[in-house]
């Protein structure tokens, strides 16, 4: 695999104003796979691919990691093949992805969410967790907030460049702005646009970068004796606001989600929102069945005494 390919991917990457992260991880799949492969590109065939899915799992690499790099490497061959005209076929097929299975997204009990969020105290941390756990922000959507994101009169954050560079809004609630605004007042640095910024170290001053949060939540795990991550709490969030009867397309938008689909799969463990529905449902039911048979008794015995007669 040539350099000049890869440098020619990344530039597309970059065209397609996908996020650093991404072009980052996209790079490495790929130098990993042709440090592996050492052979040109139009020599690669589907045997190789699956010598080097063998490869990773002989590594113990996870499905769902091998599965990134299957993705990865067939996306490369698409852009060789439709941008540089590359007389190849694509070796990834459809159904070289190995079988993962769909865990339920996981979320915190409210005891639990009151226990995690009494260890937090310094005001940074407790208004980057805040915001995930009560607007649905992404550990990377958190990362790259500015100052200028925020507007408390409106209560609104703007989230720009988000999953799949999408811009929305999401709005904060009163003891999210609240611990917005602590932090604001001891921010120690007035000048710098990126909102969450590194405090100790030769970074201080520094905006905090994805690891940086997600090493804070891991501390604050420790201590709480919780398990919980950084996407926990937006989990957390969209259940909560299922179980208040929020609607279902109202919470895909607050999260960012392109399909309804996604979101839907919060409905399998969002068990008192399916408690409450089918209780009242079942009442309506109930009501309605015993009100059929008291009429149909009624008639029937009427019946009776004329046939009586």
């Amino acid at each position: 695999m040539e350099s000049t390919e890869l440098l020619g991917y990344r530039r597309l990457l970059k065209r397609k104003n996908c996020s650093d992260h991404t072009v980052r991880n996209y790079m490495n799949i790929l130098t990993l796979f042709a440090a592996w492969l050492k052979r040109p590109v139009k020599e690669v065939r589907p045997s190789d691919v699956s010598a080097y899915t063998e490869h990773l799992l002989r590594r113990r690499r996870k499905p769902k990691t091998i599965n990134c790099h299957l993705g990865t490497i067939r996306l490369f061959f698409d852009y060789l093949i439709d941008e540089e005209k590359a007389q190849v076929e694509n070796p990834v097929k459809k159904g070289f992805r190995l079988r993962v299975p769909k865990p339920l997204p996981r979320h915190l009990k409210d005891g639990q969410v009151v226990a995690l969020f009494k260890e937090i105290k310094d005001t940074r941390d407790r208004a980057m967790f805040m915001l995930m756990l009560r607007c649905g922000l992404r550990v990377e959507e958190v990362a790259r907030l500015t100052t200028n994101a925020i507007e408390f009169n409106r209560r609104q954050i703007f989230v720009s460049n988000g999953k799949g560079s999408k811009d929305r809004v999401v709005y904060a609630s009163e003891d999210t702005r609240s611990a917005l605004k602590a932090y604001l007042k001891k921010r120690s640095s007035r000048k710098a646009k990126g909102l969450f910024l590194v405090q100790k170290g030769p970074m201080k001053g520094k905006p905090i970068s994805v690891r940086g949060i997600q090493k804070r939540i891991e501390y604050y795990a420790k201590r709480s004796g919780i398990t919980v991550s950084c996407h926990h709490l937006r989990h957390t969030m969209a259940t909560q606001l299922l179980n208040a009867d929020a609607d279902l397309v109202t919470i895909q938008d607050l999260l960012g989600h392109a399909k309804v689909s996604t979101t839907q799969r919060y409905c399998k463990v969002s068990n008192l929102k399916v408690q409450r529905d089918y209780f009242r449902a079942i009442e309506v039911v109930l009501q309605r069945t015993q009100s059929d048979g008291e009429d149909e008794f009624e008639l029937d015995e009427r019946m009776i005494k004329e046939n009586m007669v």
